[in-house]
């Protein structure tokens, strides 16, 4: 029977709808199982959060949403795929992450613990025993994090220690285990990648993972854009016999042709819309009860040189949090979580031609950087934005030749699953982490036998890795042969 629409014959065996890198990677291991696949994709390029464009001038190519992909490099999705023999390559920026504390004050996060550590002073051991243990082993660390149902566990000791510790919110965690602040506001501008409250739990397990990462695989870029990623999963697709079309929109399941199977890579939202009616009342609820996080306001830019910091370490920095201090770093997040703006936000940066020249015109730079907003917020964050980078790098608007703004409403346009600006398919709250979207240890399934859900609203979330759709692919393996 067709999972789309109840046919004895099928056209292929199994369709894709969305083509972000959970799409492709639950594709691509379907079609080494020997199934004919089919990627529908409404927009006129796949990729999804993994697509570079040139937002502002010709020749300047900016990855309009990831950027940085420890998730990547460490995931057993990737791993077992080798892309590199599809022709992604990666690049190390000098160093993964900056983090300036005052004017021409920084630590600098090397995928070197010790040289990590001789910065922090009293902090330097703790640092080591808990984040750099984690670097070493970082593959223990990734298989166990982002295959949280996998029976049996993938390395329980390793990641029963990891879940202790990450489970607390990281306000306690660096209050408890550091006793300085250039170690709690490294260790915040980690965990705030959470996109939650810093007294929230399980931040502390955002910052764990990804410093740890930084130690044990860095935080590469792909060379030539994140489109590259996209692009090395969609030729190994087409190897094996699959497709992929664009500017095909699904609004109903009347779109999708015959198949055995469907993987949605969409949110609750568009699955409900698309399908609902194939379901039974209590998923349809459940799936109309999601929570969507918080947004993103971004701004690309196009620059004559490098950004002017002060500290001139951060040159070599691949992404850089600015937020001096963790007081700073908590109030900012706190804002956000409580619906206002902060009038000094967190602000993620990505320099990314430190590492990758060939995204600009020779001697160029692209930039990009974002700060978290309340959900489908419309407070233009320019001037906050640009702000923050002026208080470590004085005379960085003097060097900006275009500039590209996305608020959370272009996000969205440009991206469906980005409802509300929220690039992380929900929130990441221990709610919706412990039901992503309801409680079952095969979430991917819905109530239809023939749908199945393969986004970042189920496990392991948000992040560039690949697993919800191997995990989403695997389960249709095993239920549909």
């Amino acid at each position: 029977m067709s999972g789309a629409q109840g046919q004895a014959t099928t056209d292929v065996d199994a369709v894709i709808v969305r083509s972000g890198p959970n799409g492709l990677v639950a594709a691509v291991t379907l079609a080494e199982a020997g199934w004919r696949v089919l990627v529908l994709e409404a927009a006129d390029q796949y990729g999804g959060g993994t697509r570079t464009e040139e937002l502002t001038l010709p020749g300047f190519r900016h990855d309009v949403c990831s950027t940085a992909h420890p998730l990547a490099l460490a995931s057993p999705a990737f791993r077992a795929l080798g892309l590199e023999r599809e022709g992604l390559r990666l690049a190390h920026p000098e160093v993964p992450l900056g983090h300036p504390l005052a004017l021409g004050q920084s630590l600098l996060l090397h995928q070197d613990v010790a040289a990590t550590a001789a910065q922090l002073g009293r902090d330097g051991a703790a640092w080591t025993r808990t984040v750099g243990a984690l670097g070493r082993r970082w593959a223990s660390v990734a298989d166990g994090v982002l295959e949280p149902l996998a029976v049996p566990p993938r390395s329980p000791l390793t990641t029963g220690a990891f879940g202790a510790a990450g489970l607390w919110p990281s306000t306690w965690f660096t209050r408890t285990v550091f006793r300085e602040e250039p170690a709690r506001a490294l260790f915040g501008g980690l965990a705030a990648h959470a996109t939650l409250d810093l007294a929230a739990p399980l931040t502390t397990a955002v910052g764990l993972l990804l410093g740890g990462l930084a130690h044990g695989v860095g935080w590469p870029v792909a060379v030539g854009g994140s489109q590259s990623i996209a692009d090395a999963l969609v030729r190994r697709l087409e190897s094996l016999g699959g497709e992929v079309r664009t500017g095909h929109r699904v609004s109903s399941l009347a779109d999708v042709p015959a198949s055995r199977a469907v993987l949605f890579d969409v949110t609750p939202r568009q699955l409900l819309q698309i399908a609902g009616e194939r379901f039974t009342p209590r998923y349809r609820r459940r799936l109309a009860e999601w929570r969507y996080g918080a947004g993103v306001f971004k701004v690309d830019w196009a620059l004559d040189a490098p950004v002017p910091w002060v500290d001139e370490r951060l040159a070599g920095a691949g992404t850089v949090h600015l937020g001096a201090s963790m007081a700073e770093l908590v109030a900012a997040e706190r804002a956000v979580a409580e619906g206002r703006v902060s009038d000094r936000p967190y602000v993620l940066v990505a320099q990314a031609t430190g590492a990758d020249p060939s995204r600009a015109p020779e001697g160029k730079h692209t930039l990009w950087a974002y700060c978290h907003v309340p959900n489908a917020c419309d407070v233009d964050m320019t001037d906050a934005i640009e702000g923050q980078i002026e208080r470590f790098a004085p005379g960085f608007r003097d060097r900006v030749l275009a500039r590209h703004v996305m608020g959370p409403a272009a996000l969205e346009a440009h991206n469906a699953n980005e409802v509300g600006g929220d690039i992380a398919g929900g929130v990441s709250d221990w709610r919706q982490m412990v039901a992503r979207p309801r409680l079952s240890l095969a979430p991917w399934a819905t109530t239809d036998h023939g749908i199945f859900l393969c986004s970042s609203s189920t496990p392991p979330g948000g992040g560039v890795h690949g697993m919800c759709g191997r995990s989403a692919a695997q389960l249709v393996l095993k239920r549909l042969g």
